[in-house]
């Protein structure tokens, strides 16, 4: 049959290929996610059917925490987590569920307590590999052990007394949004049953990932065309996918020399901003701490107008994750600041006088070393009254 030009008539389907759709185009959508999926599930170790594409970190988190717990179970959560967690652990709250923070000590959840706090009706404990405000390294393998520990010693040799009526011990769902950049991206390194990933954490806004077996009861959020498993319905992106596979594998290949570029640069940072006086750093002990992100305390301090001030001075930071500007949740009554500070540390003018610093492979020693030479007069020209309504002099913080 001779060649003519391919007339597309499948637009209500959407303008490009679906990758339901039956015909050639519609085809090469396909394999192009699926390659996606191969590539990632070889990056975390795990089967390619366990990879379920999402919009992102956000509805990764919401169906592992909403899919799995339900009216009369009971589940844990790091109280430094990201809002898409303890938001969704209180619609978890408002369903029935028995919902507990997990308990801290020393930057870790601690193990004893948590041991004490198990029930034969937990189904999930939810934490971050990584915290996105602090870069605190969390001892997830730790938590996995212990419900692990604790589901051997309660085994019954029947049904009747299981941990949980859905599958044995209690499930370890684990946040690595924040992980790529410094930590080994394995499910079995973070010791994780469910696994969120982000593509915005690595330059592909748009696009997610949820690690899970087949053989883990989730339900859907919503109801459509049966995609993923049909636990996310909608038609998936195949663009998206690649590219976040894509990304995915060049931080991977380059996690150990920005890990000693990061760590080095932290070091600098931290010597230039000694002089800042009344500042602390809201870190764990090095082996336990993400080095390219760095928390401050300014006690004192207007953090906000801080922001502002190095933000007309060519710097980008936040006082804290960008989903929680508006937030008080965590805090005591009328008290406004960082959640994931004031988890950690329990001291509320720590948590209302934070700077979140962070950065990628992009950034250098010398950004950072004009950084902290901005800071320090940002901190200089605020105690000595300066005001942003009178306008600020960029070149004066450089």
């Amino acid at each position: 049959m001779w060649w003519k030009r391919r007339v597309y008539l499948d637009a209500a389907s959407g303008t490009t290929g679906n990758p339901s759709s039956p015909h050639e185009e519609g085809r090469a959508a396909k394999d192009a996610l699926e390659s996606a999926r191969v590539a990632i599930a070889r990056l975390l170790e795990v089967q390619a059917d366990d990879v379920l594409f999402t919009s992102g970190a956000t509805e990764s988190n919401a169906l592992a925490i909403l899919g799995l717990a339900k009216a009369g179970d009971h589940a844990l959560y790091l109280p430094s987590a990201h809002a898409s967690v303890v938001e969704n652990m209180k619609l978890l709250a408002e369903r029935g569920v028995a919902v507990e923070p997990l308990p801290i000590k020393d930057y870790r959840v601690d193990i004893e307590t948590l041991q004490k706090m198990l029930r034969p009706e937990t189904v999930l404990v939810t934490m971050e590999a990584v915290c996105g405000e602090t870069g605190v390294i969390w001892n997830t393998r730790e938590v996995t052990q212990e419900l692990q520990n604790v589901w051997d010693v309660r085994r019954p040799t029947s049904d009747v007394g299981r941990l949980t009526s859905k599958h044995g011990r209690a499930l370890l769902h684990v946040d690595a949004s924040q992980a790529p950049a410094t930590e080994k991206l394995t499910r079995d390194h973070f010791g994780a049953d469910l696994l969120t990933l982000d593509g915005a954490k690595v330059g592909v806004r748009g696009v997610g990932v949820l690690v899970a077996h087949r053989t883990i009861p989730l339900a859907p959020l919503y109801r459509g065309g049966g995609q993923e498993r049909g636990l996310r319905p909608g038609s998936e992106a195949p663009e998206l996918a690649l590219a976040f596979a894509a990304a995915l594998a060049r931080v991977a290949l380059m996690r150990e020399q920005f890990r000693v570029r990061a760590r080095r640069a932290r070091e600098l940072l931290v010597s230039r901003l000694a002089t800042i006086p009344n500042l602390y750093i809201n870190e764990a002990p090095s082996a336990r701490q993400a080095s390219n992100i760095m928390n401050l305390s300014l006690l004192g301090r207007d953090t906000d107008y801080l922001v502002a001030l190095l933000d007309e001075a060519g710097f980008a930071l936040s006082t804290r994750s960008a989903c929680e500007t508006d937030s008080t949740d965590g805090l005591p009554a009328g008290r406004q600041g960082s959640r994931a500070v004031y988890a950690l540390t329990r001291d509320v003018e720590r948590a209302r006088s934070t700077l979140r610093i962070s950065w990628d492979a992009s950034v250098g020693e010398g950004d950072l070393a004009r950084f902290a030479k901005a800071l320090i007069r940002a901190v200089a020209f605020s105690a000595e009254g300066g005001s942003a309504s009178g306008g600020i002099d960029r070149d004066a913080l450089r």
